[in-house]
């Protein structure tokens, strides 16, 4: 199996890059493009022409702060570094996107910002890894 397109959640936190760069050890040995996913949980996508609310706009500089973070990192290893903001409940949006956009592989790190942790792994990394109908590589 060729592995050319890698999707990474990026949520800001030290796993998500943790989990980044051992993409970026991948994508180099393959010569894949990366795929970051912010997802925005608990507030829905505003809708044509409707403003965000202060949280949302917040929630939203953060994740662009940390696509871009991951942009950087990327190029600096010379990696082709893609990046989608999503909303909703971040664990089926991930399995989601994944399916319809036809990645090889999900890397996702351990535990990130998730309000609920479990006993091994995060909330959202044990939905992906359970759901996922492609390769799933948890980094810690």
């Amino acid at each position: 199996m060729a592995i050319k397109n890698i999707l990474v959640p990026i949520d800001g936190s030290k796993n998500s890059f943790r989990g980044l760069d051992n993409a970026i050890y991948i994508a180099r040995q393959c010569h894949a493009v990366i795929t970051g996913l912010y997802v925005i949980y608990l507030v829905s996508e505003p809708k044509k022409g409707e403003t965000l609310s202060s949280i949302g706009k917040m929630l939203m500089k953060d994740a662009r702060q940390s696509l871009e973070k991951a942009k950087v990192r990327s190029a600096q290893n010379g990696i082709l570094f893609k990046n989608k903001i999503a909303y909703g409940d971040t664990g089926p949006k991930i399995v989601d996107f994944a399916r319809k956009n036809g990645f090889d592989l999900i890397v996702i790190g351990s535990r990130g910002r998730g309000l609920v942790k479990e006993t091994f792994l995060g909330s959202t990394s044990n939905y992906v890894v359970h759901k996922s109908q492609i390769p799933v590589m948890i980094c810690k």
